[in-house]
């Protein structure tokens, strides 16, 4: 077995990265795929989470790992651990040149979270320029999308004049993806028909198809 290495990066802060992320390890496993997820991000936040998880479920769930690692130490992991699994999905940190290109480089597909606005919008060029100098695919995704973002379209198209693929599937701002990391879960454990889990799902198999796993 190797594993597909997905890298979710943004070097802008609170673009909803790791909180994409744990949604997203899950909804892979929900899809039959064993997951391990790096977790490079100096935060820990995912790492967090998943320790809650595992006091909550015992088990953590069947096929999710979650390792914290330094960032030097990525690619080495990243290796043993595709080795055993179908996804490897790495959360790594913004602001962190270094930790951030390993994390890039290791990659066959960048998620790249953005939320709708200017500000965000042109934050991402660095990230992409990133990904491109290492030669690896990016996803932008439109993330923490208000329910009523007049900017949504105009950002969107903004986004697809980087020359970047941009993901179909959207990822609305809803209290209800906070809330369930608050109890180790993800959105389609806590409410499996809500709207949420449904985005997280579709963008899940979008994702998935995007690096043809």
């Amino acid at each position: 077995m190797t594993a597909t290495v997905i890298t979710v990066a943004q070097q802008k802060g609170g673009a909803g990265k790791t909180t994409l992320a744990a949604h997203l390890a899950v909804a892979f496993t929900r899809v039959g795929k064993k997951v391990a997820v790096v977790d490079i991000d100096p935060q820990q936040s995912l790492t967090m989470w998943y320790r809650l998880r595992e006091q909550q479920l015992g088990d953590a769930g069947a096929g999710l790992l979650v390792n914290q690692v330094k960032g030097w130490r990525t690619r080495n992991e990243v290796d043993k651990l595709a080795a055993s699994h179908d996804v490897v999905l790495i959360d790594s940190p913004p602001h962190a040149e270094t930790e951030a290109r390993v994390a890039v480089r290791a990659a066959d597909l960048v998620v790249i979270p953005v939320q709708p606005s200017p500000m965000d919008v042109w934050a991402t060029r660095p990230t992409l320029e990133m990904a491109a100098g290492e030669k690896v695919p990016v996803l932008l995704v439109l993330n923490r999308v208000p329910p009523r973002a007049n900017l949504t379209d105009e950002m969107l198209a903004e986004m697809k004049a980087f020359g970047a693929q941009v993901a179909k599937s959207r990822v609305g701002n809803r209290v209800v993806f906070a809330a369930a990391l608050a109890e180790g879960r993800a959105v389609n454990e806590v409410q499996p028909s809500s709207k949420a889990a449904k985005e997280i799902a579709a963008l899940a198999k979008e994702i998935l198809k995007a690096a043809r796993v």
